[in-house]
């Protein structure tokens, strides 16, 4: 187990105390009793849930993301390697801004790349994030990203530009998704940004819709229900004259806004809104072929990935079964992506804990674990379950936990 130091709880006591609150007074405005945040603070009850967590961070006025303890510095499972690309990433995110505002003065730093060559470094980019290879990811993106900020620089105008641009989109949006997963929020919120800057300069509707939807998930990362759902529904209002007309990218890009939609309102504690939603975005799905997965915007929309967002519903609502039978007769092992599978996993196993099944979660996190290890090694709430469970000890699978408890580094 993590050391007290190290514990989440210390964490919240160390905000309740800054924010000049009494144990009973933040429990009051949780709703729970003295007793449970009493255990919270002695690092003798884990924070499983957003919900709780970014409750916790707005009466308190702190940080999600510190109060996480994020980014997680893993010894094992390439850990390492991945955070050791953020210096890069940061430098070249910012230059991208800077040229993307037209700023002067600026000159290339690498040689000048074939646009084929950049399509196809960022088609591998897409692949190993969808892989949830995340270290293969953040060591492709540096590179990438600063052959593309020459590209702009030498290519101001015409189809050239917009082909770069294009690439911009694609490339940043994935840097954003590798920097959240990785624990780096901020960062990916700036890499968001690039991307919308790219996509403004292209002033296409369904490249904004795709940005909006990072600038979401970026939002959700960092515990920010209320400007989430307004990215949403913004963005949402924006896609109606492409979806009416039945549109195929823009019913994609909207069934995957209104998933965001979803986890703001789960998150946010409202069960009906999150329900309501969620039952909207599998009539979303419906109108599209079946079978159908968005790869091209890498949100992975169909109706398989309606069931992985049911299931984290169903955990932060506490309504596990039903998050996990929503969608009926479709397995999720179709979705065409280890990452979501492995989200959908680690929310599995959550549910698993929450109805009293500890060894069936045990078995469904080392599954996880086992096809994309620094995915679930680097996931708090992952994290938080295997702490919970380790706790509580689980006999009859003592090995495999002990496996998920060395892993993740959760003891020296």
């Amino acid at each position: 187990m993590p050391e007290p130091s190290e514990h989440i709880g210390r964490r919240v006591r160390i905000a309740r105390i800054a924010a000049g609150l009494s144990q009973s007074e933040l429990a009051g405005l949780l709703g729970r009793s003295d007793r449970w945040i009493e255990e919270v603070e002695a690092s003798r009850l884990s924070l499983d849930r957003y919900s709780v967590i970014c409750s916790i961070a707005e009466i308190c006025h702190v940080d999600v993301v510190w109060l996480l303890g994020q980014p997680y510095r893993l010894t094992r499972e390439a850990g390492s390697t991945a955070h050791s690309f953020i210096p890069a990433l940061r430098t070249v995110l910012r230059r991208a801004s800077l040229i993307l505002s037209n700023h002067p003065g600026l000159a290339p730093t690498s040689a000048s790349a074939d646009i084929d060559r950049m399509r196809a470094q960022a088609t591998a980019v897409s692949r190993a994030r969808q892989k949830a290879s995340l270290s293969d990811a953040a060591s492709l993106l540096p590179g990438l990203l600063e052959e593309l900020n020459t590209a702009l620089l030498a290519r101001d105008r015409g189809p050239e530009r917009t082909a770069v641009l294009t690439l911009v989109v694609d490339v940043a949006r994935n840097a954003r998704q590798t920097l959240n997963q990785l624990g780096y929020p901020d960062l990916a919120w700036n890499a968001a940004e690039v991307a919308a800057g790219a996509a403004t300069q292209l002033d296409d509707p369904i490249a904004k819709a795709a940005v909006a939807w990072d600038r979401c998930g970026a939002m959700l990362h960092q515990g920010s229900m209320p400007e989430t759902e307004a990215i949403a529904l913004a963005a949402l209002r924006d896609l109606e004259p492409l979806t009416s007309g039945g549109d195929e990218a823009a019913l994609a890009l909207q069934g995957a806004l209104t998933l965001r939609h979803v986890i703001a309102c789960a998150r946010a504690g409202r069960s009906e809104d999150a329900w309501e939603h969620t039952q909207r975005a599998l009539e979303i799905a419906g109108r599209l072929p079946a079978g159908f997965a968005d790869l091209r915007f890498h949100t992975v929309f169909g109706r398989p990935n309606v069931q992985v967002h049911a299931a984290e519903v169903g955990v932060e609502i506490e309504e596990p079964g039903k998050g996990l039978s929503f969608v009926e007769d479709v397995n999720v092992a179709d979705v065409p992506s280890r990452e979501r599978l492995t989200h959908y996993k680690i929310d599995r196993a959550r549910a698993l804990q929450q109805m009293g099944k500890a060894a069936e979660s045990v078995l469904t996190l080392r599954e996880a674990a086992a096809g994309a290890p620094l995915y679930v090694y680097a996931h708090p709430m992952a994290r938080a379950l295997v702490e919970d469970l380790a706790r509580k000890g689980v006999p009859s699978q003592a090995a495999a936990l002990s496996g998920l408890v060395r892993n993740m580094s959760l003891v020296a």
